[in-house]
């Protein structure tokens, strides 16, 4: 692959546009061939969750479990921060493929050589 990019995202049911556009650009990441990393921390951590996104379609653009769904089907890996999920008493029982929770240094390891990102 052509390098990594990392797309934080700390938004889900709270801001629904900045959720779907994270996985909008994830998409387009792992489609130019880039080893691609959704990193899922404060709110975004229930997207983690069968089921949660099902409901979440933005105007103009596919729903968001469909761009969740073909993220990991291409090869995207999400990361779900431990302290987070955690906090949140979330279900491991329930992560949806592709999801790991992991602590902070897994993130660190992934950039750690150099990754571009972007936050929303």
């Amino acid at each position: 692959m052509a390098g990594k990019f990392c797309v934080s995202l700390t938004c889900g049911k709270d801001n629904t546009d900045k959720a779907t556009v994270a996985f909008v650009v994830a998409n387009a990441a792992v489609a130019s061939d880039k080893e691609t990393l959704v990193f899922l921390s404060i709110e975004a951590v229930h997207l983690s969750q069968q089921g949660v996104a099902d409901s979440i379609h933005e105007e103009g653009f596919s729903p968001l479990k469909d761009l969740i769904e073909n993220f990991v089907k291409a090869g995207g890996n999400i990361y779900v921060c431990s302290p987070c999920f955690k906090k949140r008493k979330l279900d491991e029982g329930k992560l949806i493929a592709g999801a790991a929770v992991v602590g902070g240094a897994k993130l660190v390891e992934f950039m750690s050589d150099g990754c571009a990102s972007v936050s929303y």
